[in-house]
């Protein structure tokens, strides 16, 4: 269908070099995007890149500096923005009174200030466009929590609201926000949480309703729904991904 052809428009998603990230960005390039992937390591997103046709440009999301100039990256290197990916994550899995401040803020920095940073510098490419679309990557943690989850819950409990902010600021600008709410995906992520919390993987298959854990394909039609002119009229919301999980009681 026409309405999710996506060529002639350009995607930035950072942490693309793997994960929910690179599903997502497969899914853009099959529906006609030219697409910038980020990360920090080079090695790995360069070689991601070359494995969908798309372009690479290394950046530490952290830094105001190198947001600043991942978008002026794609912007040079395709002449335009028009979808922005906010992917790039990390957990730290102890309870809040085991979490030191560094800790703390190194999740936040990664989850949420770069979702800010990013947005913040693409707004003027995505205006001169015409519009845009912002989607952001929160998490079933953007509604639960668990002991073990104190600042990534609190970081994807934050990503969800900035988007509804985003969602209300620049819809006058034809830019729409929406939030992405992945369930238990089996990435590299929810590996080592495997490892490190006792039970988990049989947890997770218990209230999934269907009975599995999530892949990164799984993201893509999502993202280029959220990313073609389908969605519209779609701004402020938070869609999950999960196989029914946030459903079950």
């Amino acid at each position: 269908m026409r309405l999710f052809d996506l060529s002639g428009k350009v995607a930035l998603v950072t942490g693309g070099n793997g994960g929910i990230g690179l599903g997502m960005a497969k899914g853009l390039r099959e529906a006609g995007a030219e697409v910038m992937l980020s990360g920090r390591d080079r090695n790995k997103g360069e070689a991601a890149a070359k494995s969908i046709g798309a372009a690479f440009h290394p950046a530490d999301v952290t830094s105001e500096a190198d947001c600043a100039a991942l978008i002026a990256a794609a912007v040079a290197r395709f002449g335009r923005l028009d979808i922005l990916v906010n992917n790039a994550g990390m957990a730290a899995r102890k309870p809040p009174e085991a979490l030191s401040a560094e800790e703390w803020h190194k999740v936040m920095d990664t989850n949420l200030t770069s979702a800010f940073l990013l947005c913040k510098a693409a707004y003027p490419h995505m205006v001169k466009a015409g519009g845009g679309k912002v989607i952001n990557i929160g998490s079933v943690a953007s509604w639960l929590a668990a002991p073990h989850m104190a600042a990534y819950a609190a970081s994807k409990g934050g990503i969800l609201q900035y988007t509804k902010v985003l969602a209300t600021a620049w819809a006058k600008d034809n830019i729409q926000a929406n939030c992405i709410l992945p369930g238990w995906i089996d990435t590299d992520l929810t590996r080592a949480a495997r490892a490190q919390v006792a039970g988990l993987n049989e947890a997770v298959l218990a209230r999934t309703p269907a009975a599995r854990w999530g892949e990164p394909r799984d993201l893509a039609g999502i993202a280029v729904f959220l990313a073609s002119a389908a969605s519209d009229f779609v701004t402020g919301a938070g869609i999950p991904v999960d196989g029914g999980y946030l459903a079950r009681a």
